[in-house]
């Protein structure tokens, strides 16, 4: 049984957001002026930490927000979701999953991208991120993130779907499509984490660990040095609005928490043993400059020169997946859907027109 909720809706695309005033150089401003111009602008970016509660209650997305009841672990949960109908359809659906530090929002032009091209797309938050139920108590695990989403695809009744998974979303995705293989007509991972099983060359850190360590993060600098190759541009700033307002929020403890737990699960739960056992049409989309690899902010100095080599991950996973295709985007890291637009929606779009 579900129930629809409609959240507050926005033209603009996650990112086309004003942040402030522009600084033009005036040279006739006094030197108070420009103090208070500088004053102004950091105010005006502190508005991107406006605080925010564990549902994103106030947030935007780019389209309708609903919400599926699941029942698991003897607990009452919402799945909340997209689900977006073109107007001109191809009979074809794309089913987007997102990464651990990210909401269905982000996927916004890549939403458009589909619509445009005839596709209906459905875009779940998956339990314990976005505007999803966040429980306390949880044994998250990837089989049981498949689950929920097949129980969603059942819902909206969908036989078949080609899979768009992105980081974390990359490893359900492949669990996914290994769990319901006659489901998945097609499997893109982009950037997908998990190409490599890091507990054994990291130390494990406990769920408290994790849990301490979120406490102290730094979004935009963990983005920038492992996302972003150590660039940092304004247009990805709308990609720190939710953590920041997360943690400048009345959950932030309870978000903190969550994050502690999907950490574990990544660290524990590793998909590239298996990536042989899959049976279904494989595209690689691998931004070369992604540095990205869990643990490696505490491991050795020795492991963490080994970690995250994305050219070399890429190659070796698509050798290991049947007549997997790999697509190499040279200068984008863990995000080519946002450093590198063109080349990304070309490559997605004539992958799934061949299914």
């Amino acid at each position: 049984m579900t129930k629809a909720r409609v959240d507050q809706e926005s033209s603009a695309l996650p990112g086309d957001r004003y942040c402030g005033p522009w600084v033009h150089g005036d040279p006739l401003l006094s030197l108070e002026d420009m103090r208070n111009l500088l004053i102004a602008t950091a105010l005006s970016a502190c508005s991107w930490a406006r605080p925010l509660d564990a549902r994103l209650t106030n947030y935007a997305y780019p389209h309708p927000v609903h919400t599926l009841a699941i029942s698991a672990q003897k607990q009452s949960l919402e799945m909340a979701y997209m689900d977006v109908r073109p107007g001109q359809p191809n009979g074809q659906t794309v089913l987007l999953l997102h990464g651990k530090n990210f909401c269905g929002a982000y996927w916004a032009k890549t939403i458009e991208l589909l619509r445009n091209h005839g596709y209906r797309v459905v875009v779940p938050d998956q339990v314990g991120f976005g505007k999803s139920s966040k429980p306390r108590s949880f044994q998250f695990s990837f089989q049981e993130m498949a689950r929920e989403t097949d129980l969603l695809l059942q819902h909206l009744k969908l036989k078949q779907v080609q899979v768009v998974g992105h980081s974390m979303g990359g490893m359900l995705g492949t669990r996914y499509a290994l769990m319901f293989p006659a489901k998945v007509t097609s499997l893109t991972l982009v950037n997908p984490i998990g190409l490599e099983d890091w507990k054994r060359q990291v130390p494990y850190h406990t769920v408290e660990q994790n849990y301490a360590a979120e406490q102290k993060s730094d979004i935009q600098g963990y983005m920038r040095e492992n996302y972003f190759h150590g660039v940092w541009k304004p247009e990805y700033d709308f990609l720190t609005e939710i953590p920041l307002g997360w943690k400048a929020g009345p959950d932030s403890d309870l978000i903190a928490w969550e994050s502690a737990l999907t950490s574990d699960m990544i660290f524990t739960q590793p998909v590239v043993y298996e990536f042989a056992d899959l049976r279904t049409h494989t595209l690689l989309i691998i931004g070369q400059k992604d540095q990205t690899a869990i643990g490696k902010a505490w491991a050795s100095p020795q492991a963490k020169a080994r970690l995250g080599h994305y050219p070399e991950l890429g190659r070796q996973i698509r050798d290991q997946i049947p007549g997997a295709e790999l697509v190499e985007i040279a200068e984008a890291g863990h995000l080519p859907q946002i450093e590198q637009w063109s080349q990304y929606s070309a490559a997605l779009l004539a992958f799934l027109k061949k299914y």
